[in-house]
């Protein structure tokens, strides 16, 4: 956060609360470094002047789509603004071109519909409103134009929604693939048979999100490891002698990080199984 402007007897601010995190507020009396505040549930309280910061007068009454638009943007005025847009479920909203997504903890089908993803389908990034689509838009065009690899970054804590935000971001782009087929299999086809990759991925059993059980991440993991092509001798041989001991260490946290050992070792294997058959012939 920044530091706070000036603050004087008056000033409609933001003051840190025990229960609601931060709570609005006017000054009513400063001495010194700190300040009288009759806040809105009535109470009056004395903070340090340094601990408090500005409300934003201007904000609209249903907060704004960027927050970039915000007079300042301090932690209690970003609060504010995304608990606005949640209440009217606006669950997206931009930081310049940065996406933060809000689960809405319910079905909210309109917004990932074919109608939703023509209507973003090309529209410069920015001219409609926030959209986990318009990322995904804005990172294919940058590729095609580039002509490189390009990647997007979701990020969140346990049960924010990043699986689903994932899936949401691989059905667009299938959708901007369209239906030509490659080596027999549509784009939308090779799409989705990533998706036990993903589910080793997102649904793991933890502390904050109990998605799942024991049982469906090992099918998961086992799904995971015959997309990258190791073998079930070897599955059972990785199982037993790696990702079960791990599991053991790590209990509930290992599960979600399973895809990484699985890439990495899955070609790691078949290299040195290639290698122990070249060395083979050579004797």
């Amino acid at each position: 956060m920044g530091k706070p402007v000036t603050i004087v007897v008056g000033s409609q601010i933001w003051v840190e609360n025990p229960e609601l995190v931060w709570i609005d507020g006017e000054v009513i009396n400063i001495k010194g470094e700190d300040a009288e505040i009759q806040i809105s549930n009535g109470n009056k309280v004395v903070a340090k002047v340094s601990k408090i910061y500005p409300k934003d007068m201007e904000m609209p009454a249903g907060g704004v789509d960027d927050m970039t638009k915000l007079s300042y943007l301090h932690e209690p005025g970003v609060l504010c603004n995304l608990a606005t847009r949640y209440e009217s479920n606006e669950i997206y909203t931009y930081t310049g071109n940065i996406l933060i997504a809000i689960n809405p903890f319910q079905s909210l089908s309109h917004l990932y519909d074919t109608v939703m993803m023509e209507r973003y389908n090309g529209v410069p990034f920015g001219e409609l409103g926030p959209h986990v689509f318009a990322i995904a838009d804005a990172a294919y065009r940058e590729m095609i134009n580039e002509g490189k690899s390009n990647s997007i970054l979701v990020s969140g804590e346990s049960g924010a929604g990043k699986t689903e935000t994932t899936k949401m971001l691989m059905r667009y782009l299938a959708y901007l693939g369209g239906n030509a087929a490659a080596e027999g299999r549509t784009v939308e086809q090779q799409v989705l048979e990533s998706n036990p990759v993903l589910e080793a991925f997102g649904n793991a059993k933890t502390v904050k999100n109990n998605n799942s059980s024991d049982e469906h991440n090992y099918l998961s993991t086992r799904r995971a490891m015959d997309v990258v092509g190791i073998s079930v001798v070897e599955q059972k041989k990785l199982l037993k002698e790696v990702l079960i001991p791990m599991a053991q260490q790590l209990a509930e946290m290992v599960w979600p990080r399973l895809y990484t050992l699985v890439c990495l070792t899955g070609w790691w294997i078949k290299s040195m199984s290639q290698l122990d058959k070249t060395l083979a012939q050579n004797v």
